[in-house]
Order: C-alpha cells, then structure tokens, then sequence
C-alpha cells in the first residue's frame, strides 16, 4: 500500500485546489501518482484547478534575441530577484541568447559548449559570473525560431531591460506577403501567446496522449450516460478543450481583431496582403514555469 505523505497531498492541493481529504484518497486511489491523482479528482468533479502547473517561483530572466528570420530564447536562472535586477546578469543573459542565436542551439547543454561572445564557452562564462557575483545561475533551457520566408514575431513581458523579462515569446509567420503588411499581425500573435499561453498551434499539432487523456477525463466524469449522449459530451468537451490551448482557435485578445480567433485574424489580413499566412512555429518561455522553490523559514 502506498505511504501518501503530508508533503504529496499539500503539492496536489496546491495543483487542484481540491480539499485535504479529497487529495489524500484520490493519491491512494491511483498509488502515489500525482498527475493520475489530477484525473481521479477532475473525474470526480473535484479539482478546481486541474491544469494548473504549479506555482511560478524560480527567479531570473528570459531573454530573446532576433535577426531577420531566426529568433532565439533561453532561460537563465538565478537564486534571488535581485540578482536579475544585476547588469552584469542582465549582459549575461543576452549574450547567451546572442550565442543561442549564432549557433542555432535548441538545447541547453548543446549551448553550454556552444562560442560566447568575448570569448570562451556559454558554460564557462556562466561559471565565471556564478563566481564574481556569488550566487548560483543555471541555464535551464534554450529554443529555437525560424522561417524562410515571411516573418519573425517577437515579444517580451515584464520587460527589465532590451530583451530581456519574466515572459519572452517567439512566433514565426510564413508568407510571401510583405514584411510591412506581416509586422503588426506578427505582434498581435506574440502578445497574444504570452497572455494566452496556448500549448499547440492547431489540434492537429497537440500530443495525442494529451487528447486521449482529456477524452478519458470528460468519459469518466460523465460515466454511465447513454453513449449517444456520452458521444456528444465528448465532443462538445473537445471542442471546447481545443478552443481553450490551441492557438489558432482562440479568441485574439489584443487590437482590432478582438473577439475573433486567432485563425480568423489571420485569414483576414491574408485577404488584405494577397497571400496565404500560416504559423510555422511559436515558443513561449515563462520564467520559471514548473519550477517549485521551497518555501522560506522565517525562523532560519
């Protein structure tokens, strides 16, 4: 039998919102697994809070960097807030983007070998600034944007210096249509996607183990229903799920397109251009996402 700790049913209850005795009996239920205790709970009607990650607490900054038709972002991390307020953290950060941008890294590692400006490795400028100012720095993960014709979308939110914030987001826009007449639409989607945060371009872009584990979630709260009934809900439930995290199908948020989706934005200034837009890519970085810091100890 699974020994579900004190610390398992605060992280669930944190994740879900759901009560302490709901979360101890839903880890029970599913043998300690966290994220098989979400659906239980969501299945039950529950959790009040099923997708939420996790608080954001890991400090630093994420930095973008730009050049005609490539875009790179990384995440370097710091222990404390004040350390990202530094301009020596802060040069850090952008010219670990700028390598990131000249060698075309998508990894982290890969970009820790990879040429620093001045001089050296990424890896070994980052163990030099972890030295001279005396906290510890990770970098945590680095993307890549590009497109071969058409345009680069770029936005960074929180914004602490040139680049450099708490959200950066990259979108690539293929077309043969202008640059000028891609430019204001290419924003609109980036400052959509960092409010929006969407997880997939289009349904056909999401993890279909992601979608089979919605539909067993929308099966199982509606369990013993007739199955044209059943059917239907599913349906409707998808739709709804699609709508809620794919980029294409949700409401712009920004500008004169407010109110229609994103896909509709899209077709709309494709129209006007005289040319097929598509999204090729998008990446979104949020400042320590998924990354739980331990609570201070006021006493210590």
């Amino acid at each position: 039998m699974t020994n579900v700790t004190a610390d398992m049913v605060k992280q669930l209850r944190d994740r879900t919102g759901a009560g302490m005795m709901d979360c101890k009996t839903a880890l029970g239920e599913t043998g300690g697994d966290t994220e098989a205790a979400i659906d239980w709970l969501r299945k039950k009607g529950l959790s009040k809070a099923a997708k939420k990650t996790g608080r954001v607490t890991a400090e630093g900054l994420v930095a973008v960097a730009v050049q005609g038709h490539h875009a790179a972002i990384i995440e370097l991390n710091s222990e404390t807030d004040f350390v990202a307020r530094n301009a020596d953290f802060q040069a850090l950060a952008r010219n670990i983007a700028a390598a990131a941008l000249k060698s075309g890294s998508a990894d982290a590692a890969a970009l820790e070998a990879a040429s620093y400006p001045g001089g050296g490795t990424v890896g070994e400028a980052i163990t030099g600034a972890i030295a001279i100012i005396g906290e510890n720095m990770t970098l945590r993960r680095a993307a890549a944007v590009d497109v071969d014709k058409g345009i680069i979308g770029h936005y960074v939110h929180n914004q602490a210096a040139e680049g450099l914030g708490k959200i950066g987001v990259a979108v690539a826009l293929e077309s043969e249509a202008e640059a000028q007449a891609l430019a204001p639409l290419a924003r609109l989607i980036a400052l959509h996607i960092a409010a929006a945060n969407p997880i997939a371009i289009d349904p056909a872009s999401l993890d279909p183990a992601l979608i089979g584990r919605e539909r067993a979630v929308l099966e199982g709260k509606n369990e013993g229903k007739p199955a044209h009934v059943l059917k239907k809900i599913v349906d409707s439930g998808l739709s709804s799920f699609f709508k809620e995290v794919c980029l294409i199908d949700q409401p712009s948020i920004h500008g004169e397109h407010a109110n229609k989706t994103i896909g509709q934005a899209i077709a709309e200034v494709a129209k006007g251009a005289g040319a097929p837009i598509r999204i090729k890519d998008f990446v979104r970085f949020a400042l320590g996402e998924g990354i739980q810091k331990k609570d201070a100890d006021p006493a210590a």
